[in-house]
């Protein structure tokens, strides 16, 4: 269905003729048949794209139409109005531009932009002894903007950074909601107003804040959410444990230690012995141990992004070979 072909403000008849006409008969009640309707094709429409207001359940008998922005019939509030038998349009003071009237009374705005936003009233003008006048209203939202979030630190580090997570687009009307993990977050000092907090302050924050975060934004008629994004805190190393715990082994066996220590990123190991160094890796093995591997050890496991390094010493005592009293004068 395509635009019409007659050029606008071609109506002939006048403002006042058509407004004293509406103004006559604007409280009359159509009979108790199907009542005229007002449906949006789309029914919500982001910005810059096009709106049909689809109108339903026409009457008989009809002479032209008569659209108005907002739900008062006023000479400012008038867009537009169509003559049936003359197919002559004529447009009034909220007329954009981007409006077009159909022969079946539907209404096409093109390229929406948030002043579109609000109530539409049509007018239905009747043939006959007497003129009737019929006002259906269509209240018009636009679609919520897809929210992003942005940050001024995605990789802080723990109990030294201060994170301010940012929900945009910035907005008037709209409700906030703050998810991380896709659990709400609670009311706490972070977040003293929820709904309200477009921006998430986490102050000297910790490793249980990494994860995902989501922000929600809320209209009177739905929501949308966002992308998730996460938060990477870094910390660490802390103390390593070393395992196992024994502090006696025998000639003979094998030396086995393993370091670990929580950290992000994962920490970097190193052994010593009595201050020399051995080995990088978070596992030590020395076979065939003799009571010159007896020492004090230590695992150094050190965060290049913190800049940490933190230290677990383990001392270890190699027995010499037990020999029977009985034979220890063959020797």
């Amino acid at each position: 269905m395509g635009p019409l072909s007659a050029p606008p403000c071609t109506l002939h008849i006048t403002w006042k003729e058509l407004l004293l006409t509406v103004l006559l008969f604007i409280f009359w009640n159509p009979p108790t048949t199907a009542q005229v309707t007002i449906e949006a094709q789309p029914t919500k429409v982001s910005e810059g794209k096009d709106i049909l207001l689809l109108v339903q359940n026409l009457p008989q008998n009809l002479t032209g139409y008569v659209w108005f922005k907002g739900q008062i019939t006023n000479y400012h509030q008038f867009i537009i109005a169509y003559a049936i038998d003359s197919k002559n349009i004529t447009v009034g003071p909220a007329y954009s531009g981007r409006e077009t009237v159909y022969s079946n009374a539907s209404l096409l705005i093109q390229n929406v932009t948030q002043k579109d936003t609000g109530s539409y009233t049509i007018e239905i003008i009747k043939q006959g002894d007497e003129t009737k006048g019929v006002t259906g209203h269509f209240t018009l939202y636009a679609e919520l903007p897809k929210p992003y979030i942005t940050s001024n630190n995605f990789n802080p580090m723990e109990n030294k950074n201060v994170v301010a997570l940012t929900c945009e687009p910035k907005t008037e009307g709209y409700t906030y909601l703050w998810r991380v993990n896709g659990q709400s977050l609670p009311v706490s000092p972070r977040l003293k107003e929820p709904g309200k907090n477009r921006i998430l302050i986490l102050t000297n924050v910790i490793r249980n804040d990494t994860g995902p975060y989501e922000c929600e934004i809320w209209d009177r008629v739905g929501s949308i959410c966002s992308d998730p994004v996460t938060l990477d805190v870094l910390y660490g190393p802390d103390v390593p444990l070393v395992l196992p715990a024994t502090t006696y082994y025998d000639s003979g066996t094998t030396l086995y230690l393993s370091c670990f220590a929580d950290s992000n990123p994962p920490a970097e190991y190193s052994w010593t012995v009595n201050g020399k160094f051995l080995q990088s890796g978070s596992e030590l093995s020395i076979p065939q141990i003799t009571t010159e591997h007896s020492g004090i050890y230590r695992c150094a496991a050190r965060n290049s992004a913190t800049g940490r390094e933190r230290y677990r010493f383990r001392r270890i005592k190699v027995l010499g070979k037990w020999i029977p009293a009985s034979l220890s004068t063959v020797f």
